[in-house]
């Protein structure tokens, strides 16, 4: 039990892998020699693309294993026929010198994967032009590198890539551009071959040897580790019974609360929306739980698509379309918002009172004679504050604002299928969507009393029941541009 709580704090909310858990990183060094070029490329598949390929294939991650061999044989074919190099226009045949794989851990007892192959193709020209282009991956987000250096008298006079790569060949990612990796997946390099010999001393040329293998450099892990995350360490965790479970499920609903701290998770949306109209305890509720509804069944759709749909649709590329789909809606509800409190609809409402009283008298005289008398009160409009809070739009804002799901949450319910753990996994899964659930109620609770606390020391001026409705609209509409560009940015 002391381990769990070690877990939690050590808690880190950062993805495992470091260029996130869907990434997909290749990498290609290109060395020219005389009458040879030689492309060192490697391929660093994060933990979900791994285990899409262990599900699609079968292979254990055991580095010797006859499937694993098997597998790397054919990626190596696969992924060789995806680098095209011309050489002054013609293409140059690749051929397979070496390949070899390892499966660094991951996070939630996941392994991630990394090959490493080596090319090389002859050709008998001095001089001229190189060009380089990788098609592998193409929709697949991750950190892509190209370099080119030449040795044994090949000199490089002009280079669209340069000569030292950055990832020290993806094993040491700079932290300072993991936001906006590099994608370079092309090189262009003109070279020229120096005469070994000056002209004018006679030298006897031995006839030329065909290129040898060789030894490549061996792959390796990343050096930066592997970040913990408590929340995906628990899955892994081999106790069992009444107490652990418990434990586990208050470490993850605690991890489920700060998560719902970090930037995003509906937390501002919940708050502005509730703080510009008047949202009662029950409307903070309702709509902190259905943030979380959404937020959780975005992780187990996203499963769902990784396990079975992955061949038609990339999990990772739903992120930034979720995203968009989720900004632009909450924009839209937030412009609707600013029209509708500009106007004034559902904000003031006036009333006006006419009260009339007819009153027939009929005398046993020979004359009969009718009064009427009307009364007519005429009250000063005054205004009625009315909550503009529907239930289409909590609806609306809390499942946009939740959609996109956490890849935390889904590398444990990845890891639990991997693990054979499914059930303790969606226990997990539902502990920590509890915890993230009790923040958003908590904050939505927050602005409601907060708001009633101004409005009971300053009253219902304009202030409360005009300009913080309107402002509150503004702020949701950024709020959701905010996240349409940034999601689209990464398309």
């Amino acid at each position: 039990m002391k381990k769990l709580f070690a877990l939690f704090a050590l808690s880190t909310v950062a993805g495992a892998h470091p260029m996130g858990n869907f990434s997909i990183n290749h990498y290609a060094a290109i060395k020219l020699s005389a009458g040879s070029v030689e492309i060192r490329y490697i391929v660093d598949m994060a933990e979900i693309p791994t285990f899409q390929e262990m599900q699609k294939t079968g292979m254990p991650a055991t580095v010797g294993n006859s499937a694993v061999n098997s597998y790397l044989a054919q990626e190596q074919k696969i992924l060789g026929s995806g680098l095209e190099v011309r050489l002054n226009g013609s293409v140059l045949h690749l051929e397979k010198i070496s390949r070899e794989v390892i499966f660094p851990p991951g996070a939630g007892g996941l392994p991630t994967m990394k090959m490493g192959f080596v090319y090389r193709a002859s050709f008998d020209s001095v001089r001229g032009q190189l060009l380089y282009r990788d098609t592998n991956f193409p929709d697949r987000a991750g950190w892509k590198e190209v370099v080119a250096s030449a040795r044994n008298g090949v000199k490089i006079t002009a280079s669209s890539v340069p000569a030292k790569d950055r990832s020290l060949q993806l094993t040491n990612y700079p932290t300072d551009t993991l936001a906006s990796p590099p994608q370079d997946v092309k090189a262009g390099i003109s070279f020229v071959t120096t005469p070994a010999v000056p002209k004018q001393i006679a030298v006897v040329t031995p006839a030329p040897t065909p290129p040898t293998a060789a030894a490549a450099p061996p792959v390796k892990a990343n050096v930066q580790g592997t970040p913990k995350n408590a929340f995906t360490e628990l899955v892994n965790k081999r106790e069992w019974g009444f107490w652990f479970l418990v434990t586990a499920a208050f470490i993850a609903a605690g991890l489920g609360a700060f998560h719902a701290l970090e930037p995003g998770h509906g937390k501002t949306i919940v708050a502005a929306y509730l703080v510009g109209s008047q949202g009662t305890a029950l409307h903070a509720c309702m709509l902190g739980l259905i943030v979380t509804a959404s937020h959780t069944a975005g992780v187990y759709l996203l499963g769902a698509v990784t396990l079975y749909a992955s061949r038609y649709i990339l999990p990772e590329r739903l992120y930034p379309w979720l995203g968009a789909f989720s900004g632009l809606t909450i924009a839209g509800l937030g412009i609707y918002l600013f029209l509708q409190r500009w106007r004034g609809k559902h904000t003031h409402h006036h009333h006006h009172h006419s009260h009339g009283h007819s009153h027939e008298h009929d005398h046993p005289h020979d004359h009969a004679h009718t009064h009427t008398h009307e009364h007519h009160h005429h009250h000063h409009p005054h205004p009625h504050v009315h909550g503009s809070v529907s239930k289409r739009q909590l609806l609306a804002l809390g499942i946009t604002g939740g959609i996109v799901p956490c890849p935390a949450a889904l590398v444990v319910l990845l890891s639990a299928v991997a693990l054979h753990r499914v059930a303790f996994g969606l226990f997990l899964i539902l502990a920590f969507s509890v915890g993230l659930a009790a923040v958003l109620i908590a904050i939505g609770l927050l602005m409601v009393y907060a708001r009633r606390f101004m409005a009971g020391i300053s009253g219902e001026g304009r202030i409360i029941t005009r300009w913080l409705p309107i402002t509150s609209s503004v702020f949701i509409t950024l709020l959701g541009l905010g996240i349409a560009f940034r999601a689209l940015g990464t398309v």
